[in-house]
Formats: C-alpha cells, structure tokens, sequence
C-alpha cells in the first residue's frame, strides 16, 4: 500500500479527472469511486470523496483489517490500493471534527432499478410510481439505507443533498440507471425525518435545488425541503367494514351531503395555531354527524408552499401538507372519519402546478412536466404551469398521485379542480396566444384522453370511489364512462346553476320577476350530468362577499332570503356542497388566516338559521325523493313555474315510488300569499315537513298549522289541489301523508 504519512499523495488517476471529482463535475463517479481492480489485475483500488473528512481507513473482515486511505487532493479525495484479488465488501472509518463514525461506501452498491419499471413509466402506463421513485428504506447486503431515485433525462448530473452530506452536491452524485433518464444511489445510513433535495446541473451548466417529487413528507413551510419517511408501521387502518361497504353502494341513488373545509381555518387552536389532523378528525367528524353531512371534502392537502394559494399551487403530490401534523396523523383522520360514517374528499390539481423554484417547473433546466410550447405550458389567469399531458412519463406520474391517495389514504373521492382548462387549449388565451390540436380545434385532446385513462384505471382498482370535475363550461358527457365517449366522472359540479341561482338571489325581490328564468332554466339541464349543487368557497372570497352578504334587505330578509335559498337548493336535483360557515351564514368573506367567527353562533338569528340547515340536511337523508332517483328526468315536475308577477316556484321531487314524493313551493317576495292554490297528484292529507319562515328558525311563523288536506279540485293539470298560506320570503317542503286517515 502507498504510504499515507502526508496528504497530497499523487491519486492513480489522471488530474484532470481527479479535479472533475472535486469540482463535482465528473460524469460518472460510480466509475472512478468505490473499489475497483488495479489494470493488469494486481489488487484494488478504493476511493472516496469525502471534504469533511480529517482522516479514512477502510475496514474489512467485520472490523478485523482496517488500512488507512490517503488523501489525494486538499479538497477530500481519499485512495488506497490493496492487494485483493477482487473487489470484496468493507465499510469505511471516517474520522470528523465532530466524531468518528463507521458506513458503508454509497458507490459500493449498484443501481437495482428494474428494466420492467423503466418500461412502464415511459410507456405511460406505470401507475404505482411511487414505489421505486422518490426516497424509500431498503436493506442491502445487510446494510440498512435509502434507495433514492428521481426522473430527469436532460440533467448533466443529479446528487442527492441533504443533512446527511451538509447539503454538498459533490458528495453523493446519482447514476443514470442504463440512460433511461432516471438517477439512482443507495445512501448508507441516512435517517428518518432527514431533511434532502435533488441537486440538479442543468446541461447548460447551472444548478436547480430541486424537492423530491414524489417525497412523502415535506418541511413545514415556508421551508421546502422533502423530509425522509417512513410508512411502515406508523399506522393500521381499522376502517375495513366502511371500505367493504363502499364497494356495493350507488351513489347516485344515495344522499350525498358535502361539507367543504379549508383545514387551516375551519378551526383553530387558543394561540392561533393550526390544529393537529388528529384534533381535527375529532372535532370535525363532531360537526358533521350533529349537521347531518355524509362527507368532508378538503380543499388541497398536499404540500404547498404559500397559504394564500389554498392549496391549489401544489409542490409536493404524494405528502400531506406538514401544517397540520405527519402523513400518519392524517391517515388517522381519515380512518377516524370511516369509523364514524362519513366519506373523505380531496380536492385534487393537476391542471396546473406553480413555478416555484423548488418545484416541478422546468425540472432538469428543461420543460420536463410542463408543455415545452410556452402557448400551451402556462395558465395566463394564474401565473402557473400546464402539465404536458401528451408525455407518456407525466401521466405515470399523475394517474400514479390519484392511485397513492386511494390506496395509501383510503380516501373516496378526488374532486378534479379546474378541469375545463384541462379540456380548452384557448382557456384564458386570445387569439394567436393558442396553439390548436391536429384538427384545428381548440379541444386539448391529451387531456382528454388522460382524463379517460385515469378514470379506467381509478374505477378498476378502487371499487366505490367517485371523482367530482369542476367544470364550467357545457363539456357534453362529462360524466358518461370513457367507454360511452366521455370523461369517466361520476358527478360534476352545477356551476351553471350555481350562478344563475346566486344572481337571482342577490337581486331585490322587486326585480326578481324580470330574472325568473334564473330560477326555471337550470331544470333544462338538470339531468344532462350527474350534478353535485355547489355553494362553495369561490363564492365567498375576492370581494364576492359571503352568502348572507349577497342577500338583499334589512337583516331580517337577508336571513329569511338565506333561508329559502338553502331550501330551493336542497329541492333542486343534485348531490349538494356548502363550505364551511355557510352553514351559519358567518358575514365576513372567508379569510383563510384566521378561523371561522363561530361566535356567532351566540346571537340568535345565526344560531336559528344554523338549526334550519341542520334540520334540512336530516330532512334530505331521510326522504328518499329527493336522492333515490334523481338522475332521471322522472324524479322532478313542476306544478307551476310561471308565476313570474309573484316570483313563485313550486315542484314536485320524487322518489322510484311515486307515492314517495314531496312538494316545494318557494316564494321569492317579502309578501304573504294567502289562499295561494297549487295542484298536487294525490288525495291526501299534505304534512308540512319544514316551513323556512318558522319562528324556530328565525321567521315571523306564518304558515299552515302542520299541513293541508288536499281537495278535489283540479290545477295546474292536476286532479287535486291544496290551498296554501306563503310566508313572506320562505319555502315549505310537504309530503302526502298516506297513514293518517284524514
């Protein structure tokens, strides 16, 4: 062995590539470090790059031989040759200014990524991507460390940095696994909740600071490195008799009730700050069950850097956002959630991802994730990136992100956020700012088709789940299978009623007889698409003001309005949504930097309203008509829609029995109507179910007694009738009572 009495020893290879090594520039260190034969077969060679280093030895023989490594260059390059016949397995002795410790040698271990993964991935058909891509424990050769491997076939080099190498990119660079564009090391050592990133050099020399794609778990913002994880036994899902049920169940003839939830802000702790997903789950599933929703949907948990985004500038697709607690608390608020009987949506982006710097933009110093054609790679309402949906490796990625929240979360549904700039390659752009499709449309036909492969492969393996697309455009079959030439979704969002209904709302009773069709026109379209009604936080925020601010009037008739929009939108056909503090008509705007003003539940007209939607969410699930059977046509009549003078609706829901039915009449006016004449299919006594003008929810408590006995006389092509007294600014719900003789 060559003497190691100074430093500065000559290495055995040539200068300049020793000087590549420690500039971090070499190509391919796994060629040059490690333990190599000597040319012409006497003995090995190993080397090391380690700056921090004071002194190397290698040690063989389970610590039995150990010789020390010389250093070769100032810089931490360390070598020695042994007489070996052939390379053999050691450990390296490296002594520090802070200590001494024993490892394994990073560049001792060859990449094990298989030939099948590449393949799928580039075929775009690899769909647990986050098995072999990001950070994962393995153990080789008896050597307990961290495989990591990242996609970025247009980097110079890759490096993983981190706490475990004081963040310096020459220490531990990646192999480009078979120039497939995927880098690969194995890291003796490296520890749980370690903090790292990929270090990338871009061909044109500069260096990207890259978190992990597909990291488990992030920093808590507004720091954004990816944190090493681990899942196993962390947590053990106890909610096997919801998922058992979740298969056989139509959701279509089930009532569904959502709950939307910013977490950040629906609550918070005594100090201000946000409150565990543990603490949630508890207090949330609380809420809904005494409220009577069957689902939570949460607006974006994965990680995002800025609060203010909401979560819809997502950095990191595979980790819940650290705000709020470590990937296994939030598993164990969604279990705790199917434990107590009610579902878990998640709000889920990939129409568009931000341009942080740590993020997916220009990921290897080219447009890797995003379109390489600026007309079609940027949102211009949004200052963000559009996901190149034709690259076969994007869409493993994507469909591989809904597969890991099913299947690692056990949550039932993704909410598809901004799907119709997914579907319009003219979206936000004007002319020439756009790039048509092969056929001259402005269709985005990748998109599309990735739209119905994620569906395929979403509905095969997770039987039960539901997707929801925010869509706001008339997409026709939006929510027909793939199969029958649309999207694959199972429920949309009603944005077209959503507006229609929240102008007329907003308009003085006085004007509201010129904007009728804002009340009738919606039903044209009511069974186009399996709908969900949303009232949701877009409504409420960027000086829309909120729901009961919309409402015209004194504040009696703004309650009273709130009301009876709450009942029409409960009689309307369609799956509904409200977010969080509608529900108590809260008058501020949503702020997400503060929780909601839940004091307001101690005056008296938001606590009567707050009993009103609770008592008709229990009114909804209990009465089959207004779920069992509203995707056709046939659960929905009006009696009268044209009483435009008076601003009065009434209609008609029913169930797959027709003697399952309810009748809705909504006056849109301050003014009572008294003797007001509707006609009704049975000769029965009519029970008034819930009257919104009831002293018990705020009104003046005008109404009928109880209900109606219906009488001969036809109307509104109708054998029967019922007279009924209209409160001012209410809605009545009733239903025929076949038991009670009268």
């Amino acid at each position: 062995m060559r003497s190691c009495d100074s430093t500065g020893s000559s290495a055995s290879l040539p200068a300049n590539e020793v000087e590549k090594i420690c500039r971090g520039e070499h190509e391919n260190l796994f060629a040059v470090l490690g333990m190599h034969r000597l040319d012409g077969g006497n003995g090995v060679v190993v080397r090391t790059f380690l700056p921090y280093a004071r002194k190397v030895w290698i040690v063989l023989e389970e610590g039995k031989k150990s010789w020390p490594l010389c250093r070769v260059h100032a810089e931490g390059l360390f070598e020695a040759s042994l007489p070996l016949p052939e390379p053999v397995d050691y450990l390296f002795r490296v002594e520090t200014d802070w200590g001494e410790y024993l490892t394994a040698d990073a560049y001792s271990f060859e990449p094990s990524l298989s030939d099948l993964d590449v393949y799928l991935f580039k075929e775009g058909t690899h769909y647990q991507t986050f098995h072999f891509l990001g950070a994962h424990f393995e153990e080789r050769r008896d050597v307990e460390g961290v495989c990591f491997r990242v996609w970025a076939p247009n980097a110079r080099r890759v490096s993983v940095v981190g706490d475990f190498n004081r963040w310096d990119g020459r220490i531990h660079q990646m192999q480009n696994v078979k120039f497939s564009g995927i880098w690969e090391i194995f890291i003796p050592g490296v520890r749980e909740g370690e903090k790292y990133k990929f270090e990338i050099r871009a061909q044109e020399g500069y260096f990207l600071l890259k978190a992990d794609p597909f990291a488990f778990s992030s920093e808590l913002r507004p720091k954004t490195a990816s944190m090493i994880y681990r899942s196993e036994g962390k947590f053990s899902f106890s909610d096997q008799e919801w998922m058992e049920r979740r298969k056989a169940e139509n959701l279509l003839e089930r009532p569904v009730s959502i709950y939307e939830v910013h977490l950040g802000s629906w609550k918070r702790g005594k100090d201000g700050a946000f409150l565990n997903y543990r603490e949630l789950a508890h207090l949330l599933v609380n809420y809904v069950k005494k409220m009577g929703y069957t689902h939570i949907e949460l607006l974006p948990v994965a990680e995002h850097p800025f609060d203010g985004s909401w979560g819809y500038h997502v950095t990191g697709y595979f980790a819940p956002t650290s705000r709020y607690g470590r990937p296994e608390d939030f598993k164990y608020f969604v279990d705790y959630c199917h434990r107590h009987e009610v579902g878990v949506i998640l709000d889920w982006v990939v129409a568009h991802f931000p341009k942080d710097a740590h993020g997916l933009a220009r990921f290897d110093g080219t447009p890797l994730f995003e379109y390489p054609d600026p007309r079609k790679a940027e949102h211009p309402h949004w200052g963000s990136l559009v996901f190149n949906y034709a690259r076969e490796e994007v869409r493993s990625f994507l469909i591989s992100n809904a597969v890991f929240w099913f299947q690692e979360y056990h949550i039932d549904a993704l909410r598809v956020d901004a799907v119709a700039s997914m579907l319009y390659l003219d979206y936000g752009r004007g002319p020439g700012e756009w790039v048509p499709n092969v056929f001259g449309g402005k269709e985005n036909l990748e998109a599309i088709d990735f739209l119905r492969t994620f569906h395929r492969v979403v509905y095969q393996w997770f039987p039960g789940i539901f997707t929801a697309a925010e869509e706001s455009t008339a997409w026709p079959g939006v929510t027909l299978p793939p199969e029958a030439g649309g999207l694959g979704f199972l429920f949309k969002w009603n944005m077209g009623w959503m507006n229609d209904f929240l102008t007329y709302m907003s308009k003085d009773p006085i004007y509201r007889k010129y904007h009728h069709q804002n009340l009738t026109f919606p039903i044209m379209y009511a069974f186009s698409e399996n709908f969900i009604l949303p009232l949701s936080h877009d409504e409420v925020v960027h000086g829309k003001g909120s729901l009961i601010n919309k409402m015209p009037g004194d504040t009696w008739q703004k309650f009273a309005n709130l009301r009876l929009a709450m009942v029409a939108m409960f009689g309307y056909p369609g799956k509904k949504l409200l977010f969080m503090g509608n529900d108590f008509a809260q008058w501020r705007e949503w702020n997400h930097d503060g929780e909601l003003d839940w004091f307001l539940l101690k005056d008296r007209n938001h606590r009567a309203f707050h009993r009103m939607v609770r008592d008709l969410q229990m009114l909804y699930r209990r009465e089959k008509a207004l779920w069992e059977n509203e995707t056709s046509p046939q659960s929905f009549r009006w009696i009268d829609c044209s009483d435009v003078e008076q601003s009065v609706v009434s209609f008609l829901r029913f169930g797959k029995d027709e003697r399952e039915c309810l009748v809705f009449v909504c006056n849109f006016t301050p003014v009572p109507r008294f003797h007001y004449r509707i006609g009704v299919p049975f000769p029965v006594f009519y029970r008034e179910l819930l009257n919104s003008d009831s002293e018990i929810y705020g009104g003046s408590n005008l109404g009928n007694w109880g209900g109606v006995e219906a009488t001969r006389e036809p109307s509104h092509g109708f054998p029967y009738s019922i007279e009924l007294t209209l409160p001012p600014l209410a809605g009545l719900i009733l239903k025929p009572d076949f038991q009670s003789g009268r």
